[in-house]
């Protein structure tokens, strides 16, 4: 079964850093883009950063220069690497993927279970 798996959550302090990643398991052809979303409690999902097939990026505002997103398509795994967290960084951070299954070509879009990050005021 194709799957995504998030690792790498915690309980950082303010200023800290964190890395996040996102594994794509089972029989994959190949991964298109793949994407970092966050949720608080209150507050609307949100695309924190992209990654094209291409390596392209994007960012939300709140992020740039502090996270950068990569993606190691060898592993079939993309990296949030995140630094100088903030409280308001606080989300459960979901990965999201495009995936083409060998032989059918059936393409998949992916969610992962979600990881918690924690940065306390």
């Amino acid at each position: 079964q194709v799957q995504l798996v998030e690792s790498g959550g915690g309980l950082v302090q303010p200023g800290g850093s964190l890395r996040l990643s996102c594994a794509a398991s089972g029989s994959i052809f190949r991964v298109y883009a793949m994407n970092w979303y966050r949720q608080a409690p209150g507050n609307q999902r949100e695309l924190v950063a992209a990654v094209s097939t291409l390596g392209s990026t994007t960012y939300a505002d709140s992020v740039k220069g502090r996270f950068t997103i990569s993606r190691d398509d060898a592993k079939n795994t993309v990296y949030l690497q995140m630094n100088s967290l903030r409280p308001e960084d606080t989300a459960v951070y979901y990965c999201n993927a495009g995936v083409e299954l060998p032989h059918s070509y059936k393409y998949l879009e992916l969610w992962g279970q979600g990881t918690l990050v924690t940065v306390p005021s």
